[in-house]
């Protein structure tokens, strides 16, 4: 059982349909017994192959704590998690696709915030006047976190966003936002903007590898040829 490679796949998404064509290109033939909503599938005449379709955040979980030994997710997912758990994960190969930013956005109507540091000015004005500080919400807590602290800004509370962040300025839940954007079209359809200096991140899809069991038999090989 020791010699398995478990390899984490994305369980959904434009991810998952960009992954599986790799696996096509090496003609690797996935076989799922219940089709697409399987949660585990193995790769015809490769007895030693395991698929886990996974969360994208779940995949980094695993490969930080060994169970899975190959995983395909995005930067951001790694950048996010805690240290102790991203220094015992490779970056095998960044891959041409699943490109994104993780960026600062703020209502439109906010016509003197430009920058991040109008933003510093907003948010003593918030707790002088209205008491209170203000509210990011996020996926990202980490990452925003330690952006806003180096630039300066330290009057805000991070909101744990739960579903479509970009409703939450509009819902009374928070300020502003940070939030993963391709195109930026999805934040102007819901009245955001980009701060102008407000890139956290530039993100894409990777293939990553667990520190923990580089020895396994074949794992070698099969990571060679996953990251051609």
């Amino acid at each position: 059982m020791n010699n398995i490679i478990n390899i984490g796949v994305p369980s959904k998404g434009r991810l998952r349909k960009d992954v599986l064509k790799i696996f096509k290109k090496k003609r690797f033939k996935l076989i799922s017994e219940r089709g697409e909503r399987d949660l585990i599938g193995s790769i015809k005449n490769k007895n030693n192959i395991k698929i886990l379709y996974l969360h994208a955040r779940e995949i980094i979980e695993r490969l930080g704590d060994g169970s899975l030994d190959v995983g395909f997710s995005g930067l951001d997912l790694l950048k996010e998690s805690e240290i102790n758990i991203q220094k015992k994960i490779n970056v095998l190969k960044k891959l041409d696709f699943g490109n994104a930013n993780l960026v600062v956005a703020i209502p439109d109507p906010w016509i003197d915030v430009q920058t991040v540091a109008d933003l510093e000015e907003i948010a003593f004005e918030f707790r002088d006047k209205k008491k209170s500080r203000l509210r990011v919400a996020t996926k990202y807590p980490n990452l925003t976190r330690e952006f806003l602290f180096s630039k300066g800004v330290t009057q805000f509370r991070l909101v744990e966003s739960l579903g479509a962040t970009e409703s939450y300025p509009f819902t009374g839940s928070a300020e502003i936002i940070t939030d993963i954007s391709s195109t930026g079209e999805t934040l102007r359809a819901n009245n955001l903007r980009i701060l102008k200096d407000g890139e956290i991140l530039k993100s894409q899809a990777c293939v990553f590898t667990s520190k923990k069991n580089t020895k396994k038999k074949g794992l070698k090989n099969l990571v060679k040829l996953l990251s051609k």
